[in-house]
């Protein structure tokens, strides 16, 4: 008996339905969106004539409207105490935006379809990281968010092998590839309707909430804060993926293998993102976030002066080491640090600083690498990151991101 009650001492919660749903969601629409994004650098520069200035001010762009849709998204969720129905309209909105991108014939509609596609998922990523914390028990949360992690970067390298094999089957027609990416988008949205459930339980279902108001923003405090300003100059040492696409190509990888670039690091990324969540529930998190940026300096360093191909690809694979470490345990440390109510507000925060921070590094990369060379790119990217590990260095040293 005695064996039996330590053994349910130490029996951890299990991780919720909910939270696998929203995994599997993640995953169908990283397949649908990564068969285009590995291959929409080289379409937008080889097939439309766009410059990579153009590239990089187009990814900006893209993540800095998500960014700012998110915090309208997470609000709004939290005043309406449902996150659900922005989520689906999320991810209703990047299915219908992928037709777009196969119709294109210049780099105007390429940006306003990548507009449209980020704006859907603006509408889906607050709510939807608020909602793991809700239906989730703390001591567990690093592992929920490295699940989902995991399996939304699952579909982040799967989306580009399936974009490699429809290249070699198609005859690098990147535009009958993008009309493929409509069915997994349209699975993920099945996804939504049938597999997720909301936030709240018959109790606080039955309990009258107020509504969420704008002065209560004020509720989140320095260490809220201290994780937004880290989160920001992270941001602006990782530039847009497309970049790495860029990199490997003109390092000698053929066209039909560029979404290679991102199976490599996105495989990466989805085999770290679940043991670096549960290192996050016992370690403390300046220890990951250090981790984290070590490994992205190497990554940067190898690709600026590393010897050729396997070097970019070697940097590339250190680049997803990177986001494994630290992408699950920002969201971690975004819900840790907000009040319950205000949750979806917190995620949306941080996602528009850290959007506006991507928009400026996009556009600082685009522009070094048509003056100086990709590798003047990836050594400022480096310099950044040492500022960054400086800062977690400091604010660790105060306490202000301690668990």
């Amino acid at each position: 008996m005695n064996r039996a009650a330590a053994g349910g001492a130490e029996r951890r919660p299990a991780i919720p339905r909910t939270v696998w749903a929203l995994g599997f969601v993640s995953m169908f629409m990283d397949i649908s969106s990564e068969m285009i994004h590995a291959l929409l650098p080289l379409f937008l520069t080889a097939t439309l004539g766009a410059s990579v200035a153009m590239v990089g001010l187009i990814e900006g762009i893209g993540e800095s409207t998500a960014a700012v849709v998110k915090v309208f998204s997470g609000y709004l969720s939290d005043r309406l105490g449902r996150r659900k129905p922005l989520i689906l309209l999320g991810y209703g909105l990047g299915a219908a935006s992928k037709p777009l991108f196969a119709l294109a014939g210049a780099p105007g509609l390429v940006l306003a379809a990548r507009f449209a596609d980020r704006i859907g998922k603006g509408m889906r990523g607050a709510p939807r990281d608020a909602l793991v914390a809700d239906v989730t028990p703390p001591e567990i949360r690093g592992r929920a968010y490295g699940l989902r992690q995991a399996l939304d970067t699952t579909g982040a390298f799967v989306g580009p092998l399936l974009a490699i094999a429809l290249m070699a089957l198609l005859a690098d027609d990147m535009r009958a590839v993008f009309w493929f990416a409509l069915i997994p988008a349209g699975l993920a949205v099945a996804c939504v309707l049938l597999g997720v459930e909301d936030r709240a339980s018959p109790q606080e279902a039955a309990a009258p909430r107020p509504p969420v108001r704008l002065a209560d923003l004020r509720q989140l405090d320095r260490a809220f804060w201290g994780v937004v300003a880290i989160g920001v100059v992270f941001t602006l040492a990782r530039f847009s993926e497309a970049f790495l696409v860029l990199r490997a190509h003109d390092e000698g990888l053929p066209l039909a293998l560029a979404p290679v670039v991102l199976v490599t690091m996105n495989a990466v990324y989805a085999l770290g993102a679940y043991p670096a969540g549960a290192w996050s529930d016992h370690a403390p998190p300046q220890r990951l976030l250090l981790a984290g940026m070590g490994v992205l300096i190497a990554a940067d360093l190898l690709l600026a002066l590393g010897p050729g191909l396997s070097g970019t690809l070697l940097g590339i694979a250190l680049w997803g080491v990177h986001m494994a470490l630290t992408q699950g345990l920002f969201a971690k440390l975004v819900a840790q640090n907000a009040p319950a109510a205000l949750r979806g507000s917190a995620f949306g925060l941080f996602n528009l600083a850290t959007g506006i921070a991507m928009l400026a590094a996009s556009l600082v990369a685009g522009l070094l690498w048509e003056e100086y060379g990709a590798a003047a790119t990836f050594i400022a990217g480096a310099a950044l990151a040492c500022i960054a590990a400086a800062l977690v260095a400091g604010l660790g040293r105060a306490g202000r991101t301690s668990t």
